[in-house]
């Protein structure tokens, strides 16, 4: 999740987000950080499952303000522009991954009365009560969840008896923010899991065009994902009447990321269901147990040219597209302009 706050004694812009590992997250706790990651913008390890910058990066970058430090970041870690709870892989239920999306909104209630109490001691480069009001929290989750009941072996049709679940999760979180103070809210949809090489190539021995869309994706995944999205669609529009003096925005992030699939040529890409960084060569270039970085994997010489980075997670230049659309606030319902002015209620 998200914050964004501009408060009245510091032009510090304040964020903080519970994210979804599928949109290249941040990675602190689980993950060995390899030095093909980062490689485009940092030219280094940068705890970044991409060649470069995420969707979040461009976001705060779009706001002239710096990029976040992780909440669980170990060394030197520096909160005063806000943090980032997000943990690759996480999920909405906590029977898949330690970091839920309840723990990470412990997680950000600890941080918050941290925060309170240095402030009342005089701290100056944390956010106090009214910043975390006006911030904007972005949750971004989900897709795990549906990739991980498919994985699972269950039916389609279980997986999506468990959908309404998941967004439970969601529910609660957002009104544990809220009624801690939070009012503005960002909720990114989830992405076409049909699309991802990962999918396409564990399902590669069935992959007949009866169970392919006309751009090579996997229908009956994308369908679960547009359930997701619809119920998730219908949450921020019962939040939007029932929150007092609070926004909800809803982000159509799926439909950005599939027509990006859709017309990869006209946006410079070559290979829109092939892996960047991977192992096995086309058509998808991944192979799960050879994981990009690892010994006898390979990686493109133009990642610029490819929208996947490592079968699951989008390239810098696949994250740059997505985050300039959702600037654009065509894909926002309602169309409200990033940013905590427009966004902010008194």
């Amino acid at each position: 999740m998200h914050t964004w706050q501009k408060n009245h004694t510091s032009s510090h812009l304040q964020l903080w987000r519970f994210q979804l590992g599928h949109r290249g997250t941040i990675f602190c706790s689980r993950f060995q950080h390899r030095p093909s990651h980062g490689r485009v913008f940092f030219h280094r390890s940068s705890g970044r499952l991409c060649d470069g910058c995420l969707v979040i990066d461009f976001l705060c970058e779009s706001l002239k303000t710096s990029f976040l430090t992780p909440y669980l970041e170990p060394m030197k870690p520096n909160f005063t522009n806000g943090a980032n709870f997000a943990i690759s892989g996480a999920s909405t239920m906590p029977e898949y991954v330690p970091f839920a999306l309840d723990v990470q909104v412990l997680q950000f209630l600890r941080f918050k009365t941290l925060s309170l109490q240095l402030v009342s001691q005089g701290e100056k480069d944390l956010v106090g009560e009214e910043g975390f009001q006006n911030a904007i929290y972005t949750i971004d989750i989900g897709q795990n969840d549906l990739s991980a009941a498919f994985a699972s072996r269950l039916s389609y049709n279980q997986v999506l008896e468990r959908i309404p679940s998941m967004i439970s999760e969601i529910k609660y979180a957002l009104w544990r923010i809220y009624e801690d103070g939070g009012r503005n809210f960002w909720a990114h949809n989830t992405g076409p899991l049909g699309c991802l090489p990962q999918k396409l190539a564990s399902l590669s021995k069935i992959n007949t065009p009866s169970i392919l869309d006309q751009y090579g994706c996997i229908r009956f995944l994308n369908d679960a994902a547009q359930v997701f999205n619809q119920k998730l669609r219908t949450l921020c529009n019962e939040l939007r009447l029932e929150m007092k003096n609070a926004t909800v925005v809803y982000i159509d992030v799926y439909s950005i990321k599939y027509e990006l699939i859709a017309n990869a040529t006209n946006y410079g890409f070559v290979s829109p269901h092939m892996a960047c960084c991977g192992y096995g060569g086309a058509p998808y270039n991944y192979n799960s147990s050879v994981g990009c970085g690892r010994s006898g994997s390979n990686i493109c010489n133009e990642g610029s040219r490819y929208v996947s980075w490592d079968g699951v997670h989008y390239t810098e230049a696949a994250n740059a597209i997505v985050a300039s659309k959702i600037l654009s606030t065509h894909y926002s319902t309602p169309p409200l302009k990033f940013g905590y002015s427009n966004i902010c209620t008194t």
